[in-house]
């Protein structure tokens, strides 16, 4: 099994982020899509899970999933306020207990655990913040972990 991460599009998908996903098993969206022609353009590589950013007034997604991949509950949130999470994602912390949290917002990279959680943020593949570059992520699973990398986009 094989995910995509992706976050922040606002509207656009570079060619290369068809090439970073290709292969991928389900793509994840965290949010701060665009209009929904920017889910059907990932579709086309594979399945998507994607939740509302802030920016995403016209589409309708829900603010939260929460999916199971590889024995891991993963939680998509788009603001998530890492390293301290907001209350509302504390409760869902508490309530739902997930291995992973992918969120996107800040357009930087993430990829830390804490508490026994791990916070993965993709970065933007559109509109990279704070001297990232544009990027997307690759999760995989190792005896049953997840193990993810960030994929520059060129």
């Amino acid at each position: 099994m094989k995910l995509g991460i992706i976050s922040d599009t606002h509207g656009t998908v570079p060619a290369a982020v068809h090439d970073a996903l290709a292969g991928v098993d389900h793509i994840l969206h965290a949010g701060d899509v665009g209009p929904m022609d920017i889910i059907t353009e990932l579709e086309a590589i594979a399945p998507v899970t994607a939740v509302r950013g802030n920016t995403d007034f016209a589409i309708d997604l829900p603010e939260t999933r929460l999916i199971e991949f590889g024995g891991n509950k993963f939680l998509i949130h788009h603001i998530v306020d890492f390293p301290v999470p907001s209350q509302t994602v504390r409760a869902l912390l508490a309530e739902e207990q997930p291995q992973v949290v992918v969120f996107g917002h800040t357009h930087m990279p993430c990829n830390e655990q804490l508490d026994g959680v791990f916070y993965l943020n993709p970065g933007s593949p559109a509109t990279p913040r704070g001297g990232a570059p544009a990027s997307v992520a690759i999760v995989e699973f190792v005896n049953g972990a997840p193990r993810a990398r960030h994929i520059t986009l060129t």
